[in-house]
């Protein structure tokens, strides 16, 4: 069998009741996690206005069946899809899979949401397609290759986060193999999304997005009208492998398909930053309160990347020290440094540091330069730190950041994040809402189980 036709039919087919039981409890977790982002999106990041606007110009304000997270109002499920995609990406706190660099849940959970609402899905099937979409987005993510993805220009996360999408999508429909493989053959067609956006902190990264939810939900749905899509969609000649990346290992989008989870090794964020920055905070934050800095005791920081950590948060380095806008400082290992110096954290309330005085002056002290030495390991997400303060030379490498499955955060610790996150919008109702995600395993019915959570 193809690439293709194996991953359709194991989307299509294989057995909720075979999926190990932590799995779908994990699958739980990260979907609890990105709907406490887009809660706090929904309300509070500066690209959101912008969007409501175009659905409301377009004629897709409202009128639908459709849960948006952190808004008032019911959508259909191609505008719920877009919304709650861009939303949960907006603050650039959701989950990361670290073999293929994306961020699967983004695209994937709003796909699976609407479809479920629109079927009626219980949460166990719905739970199932979420980790079916994120076999598939992590599996084909792996396959591209994400350093030569990076390097055409690419952003995985909307580019493999579409075929995730209608994987999800295409499952709640029931589809089968070969109707699946119809869906993976319009996601072809219509996976895009440019690492553009990083030459003006523009607001493509959170669309491109919300948009492969949507476009993945539309794939499915397409499929299951008779559409005739394009035929080895993935391996094909002109398939998404070939035609998105310079270096791609097809093998590695079936190897271990079934028993090897990668579901399992998406890791959640600490910080709402790109995750490149994440383990240089980590270590900043240990260094400073083990050794009690002040700020200005630092005299300079120098962070060793991995080349796709330069190319997103390094370079050019000038630039990226004088982050202004909040998609400038979500990518940019010198604002982190600021922040993580400044604050002994990083959270999304501390953007508000963009433009400080003295978190300039920190920017001009660090230097980020690329670390061979953290190449050619399984994970791309380490850095070394090496820290002048007090006269003192302190070096530190750290292999991982927090929140990788290793470390992967306990019930009360992704309950606090939510909670940070979803209670300045939801108040009091955070915490009912958290309960009945919670409870989403057993819901019979997804609509009536989301019905108002606001």
């Amino acid at each position: 069998m193809s690439i293709t036709a194996r991953l359709a039919a194991f989307a299509a087919d294989h057995p909720t009741d075979a999926l190990p039981p932590e799995v779908p409890q994990r699958a739980l977790a990260l979907t609890i996690d990105l709907i406490g982002s887009a809660i706090r999106a929904a309300n509070q990041s500066e690209s959101t206005p912008a969007v409501l606007a175009m659905l409301r110009r377009m004629g897709m304000e409202g009128g639908g069946d459709c849960t948006v997270f952190g808004l008032n109002r019911r959508y259909g499920p191609a505008a719920a899809a877009l919304l709650n995609g861009t939303f949960g990406h907006s603050l650039d706190f959701d989950d990361t899979h670290a073999d293929s660099s994306l961020h699967p849940s983004a695209p994937v959970v709003p796909a699976a949401l609407a479809a479920a609402e629109v079927t009626g899905a219980s949460g166990a099937e719905t739970l199932a397609a979420i980790v079916i979409g994120f076999e598939v987005c992590c599996r084909l993510g792996m396959a591209l290759d994400p350093t030569a993805h990076y390097a055409r220009g690419f952003h995985p996360t909307a580019t493999a986060g579409t075929f995730g999408a209608a994987a999800a999508a295409g499952r709640l429909f029931g589809l089968g193999p070969a109707q699946m493989a119809s869906a993976f053959g319009v996601a072809a067609s219509q996976a895009s999304g440019s690492l553009q956006f990083l030459v003006n902190g523009a607001w493509n990264k959170r669309y491109q997005v919300g948009e492969a939810a949507m476009k993945g939900l539309m794939a499915a749905t397409l499929a299951a009208e008779g559409f005739v899509g394009a035929a080895e969609a993935i391996d094909g000649l002109h398939g998404f492998l070939g035609g998105y990346s310079d270096g791609a290992v097809p093998a590695r989008a079936t190897e271990g398909l079934g028993t090897v989870w990668e579901t399992m090794r998406i890791g959640v964020k600490p910080y709402p930053a790109c995750r490149y920055t994440h383990a240089a905070v980590d270590g900043l934050i240990a260094l400073a309160r083990d050794h009690g800095w002040q700020v200005d005791e630092v005299a300079s920081v120098t962070v060793g990347l991995h080349r796709n950590g330069i190319t997103l948060v390094g370079a050019p380095l000038a630039e990226k020290r004088r982050a202004r806008s909040v998609v400038e400082g979500q990518f940019s290992m010198p604002f982190a440094v600021g922040v993580a110096l400044m604050r002994g954290r990083f959270g999304w309330d501390d953007y508000d540091l963009l433009g400080a005085p003295e978190v300039d002056a920190i920017a001009d002290r660090t230097e980020v330069v690329r670390d061979e030495s953290l190449e050619g390991l399984r994970h791309p997400f380490g850095a070394t730190l090496s820290v002048v303060a007090r006269g003192r030379t302190h070096a530190l490498r750290i292999p991982d950041p927090s929140g990788e499955p290793e470390t992967f955060p306990g019930p009360e610790a992704c309950a606090a994040k939510f909670a940070a996150l979803a209670t300045p919008v939801l108040n009091a109702g955070a915490d009912d809402l958290l309960a009945r995600l919670r409870a989403l395993g057993q819901a019979a019915d997804l609509r009536a189980h989301l019905a108002h959570p606001r």
